[in-house]
């Protein structure tokens, strides 16, 4: 007999809490290998896919895609050691009887050890697959009193007093909110799930028929009466963006760090000519070409060795001051998905072609959305290069919680004087925002107008390579 085996949705790492499915790599009745990748989450940090520890069938799988679940959730069940004749048929009831068939099993005596998986998951052995007693259930396990449907299910008339496909609980609010009966409509998600479009497709055809229905009534004279309010509740007025994945993590980070943190900004402006014609003798020198991203950063390490007291962090339980000795340097990054902070390890110990080569790798891994939570982690500082949006100054929040942040505007041609005389010059505006706690505004101060001194004048940067 077939044994079941329940995967749920492993700790990812990072103190992560929650997962969306972005997409199934397996089906019901898809035979898996141990460590096989059978489904594809983004979390709060990045796009994971997620191994399976178990081989075998398998028979059901919990939640759609773009489905939010809690670590410890179920992901799908295996049935290890079921033969090729055994498999499920795909709908609720196969899977049903394949629980059913492993609870047997397990019941009658010992339970036979399943494959071991190579692959460590938090919560998950390398070795022999937890053994599990099941009882035998007349239909799907709840959650939280609503019935959870392993899925595909077969597709079949809703009775009038059946459940309703609805799994958001925003989608039910909104609903009720507008006198929306849900048995009325016809879900267009995965196996007839309704989602929030469809509520506010049904609201928008109500209300146009509302109008029709008024103007019939009261005839031409109603076409120069004003237009009524459109009530609070009306969905097509009001757009409802749920916070979560990357922009849930990036609001509830910024969040803290404008509660917890004491901020202040300083700025200068920079000749940043000689900068550019040092990066251009560089690259004329042959070789992998050189950024101006990793020129800066480079800057930065040398001005964090001047000023180490800018290199920490704050741990407000001990009311201590925590200092690092290496640079782990964080870097804005826009994706599609939201922005990011990748972090380039032990950046002090980089020349420019190094950082040049780490800066690159880490923004192709952060669009294509492959970043691991050790990549977006334990940064000490972070440089962020908002002049790639072409605007001059910014005012950032500090990334929590790391104790300052330098930021960089675009660089173009300006008047200035130089040596005496007005000249065009390539300027940027550098702005440095600190956390008051870690220190005053000389140590600030100074920080910043060392880092402007080795923009105007790269050759700074000799005395301390």
């Amino acid at each position: 007999m077939a044994q079941v085996l329940e995967f749920k949705l492993p700790d990812l790492g990072e103190g992560l809490t929650e997962a969306e499915i972005v997409r199934w790599l397996v089906e019901v009745g898809d035979v898996v290998a141990v460590d096989q990748p059978v489904v594809e989450v983004e979390t709060a940090k990045a796009m994971v896919e997620v191994p399976c520890p178990y081989g075998g069938v398998v028979t059901a799988r919990f939640g759609a895609e773009g489905t939010e679940l809690p670590v410890g959730a179920p992901l799908l069940t295996v049935a290890v050691g079921e033969t090729a004749d055994a498999r499920p048929s795909g709908d609720a009831g196969g899977a049903d009887t394949a629980r059913t068939g492993g609870a047997g099993d397990g019941a009658s005596g010992q339970e036979p050890a399943a494959e071991g998986s190579g692959n460590v998951l938090v919560g998950y052995g390398t070795s022999q697959a937890p053994a599990r007693r099941r009882r035998v259930r007349s239909a799907a396990p709840a959650v939280n009193g609503r019935p959870r449907t392993p899925e595909p299910v077969r597709e079949t008339a809703r009775p009038a007093d059946g459940p309703v496909p609805v799994i958001s609980p925003l989608v039910r609010r909104l609903a009720r909110q507008n006198g929306l009966d849900l048995r009325e409509l016809t879900g267009s998600g995965p196996d007839g799930l309704i989602l929030r479009a469809d509520v506010e497709h049904a609201l928008a055809l109500r209300s146009t028929t509302d109008r029709d229905r008024a103007d019939t009534a009261t005839g031409p004279t109603a076409q120069v009466t004003a237009a009524p309010a459109v009530s609070p509740g009306r969905a097509a007025s009001v757009t409802r963006v749920p916070l979560k994945g990357i922009r849930g993590a990036v609001a509830d980070k910024l969040s803290r760090s404008r509660t917890e943190i004491p901020d202040a900004t300083c700025w200068v402006d920079a000749d940043a000519t000689e900068l550019m014609r040092t990066r251009a003798a560089m690259n004329a020198a042959g070789g992998p070409k050189i950024s101006v991203l990793a020129l800066l950063a480079r800057i930065c390490t040398a001005a964090l060795a001047r000023f180490p007291e800018l290199n920490a962090s704050v741990d407000t339980a001990a009311r201590e001051i925590v200092r690092y000795a290496d640079v782990h340097l964080g870097f804005a990054a826009q994706t599609e998905r939201g922005l990011v902070v990748p972090v380039v390890r032990d950046a002090h110990t980089r020349d420019a072609e190094s950082l040049t080569a780490e800066f690159a790798r880490l923004t192709e891994a952060a669009r294509a959305g492959t970043l691991t939570p050790a990549e977006l982690t334990g940064g000490t500082f972070t440089l962020n290069n908002y002049g790639v949006f072409g605007v001059d100054g910014s005012t950032p929040i500090i990334n929590h919680p790391e104790a300052a942040m330098l930021g960089v505007g675009r660089i173009v041609p300006k008047p200035w004087v130089h040596e005496g005389e007005l000249a065009v010059r390539q300027v940027v505006q550098l702005s440095l925002t600190f956390d008051h706690r870690v220190c005053d505004g000389g140590t600030a101060g100074g920080f910043l107008r060392y880092v402007a001194d080795c923009v105007e004048q790269p050759a700074v940067l000799l005395r301390t390579l």
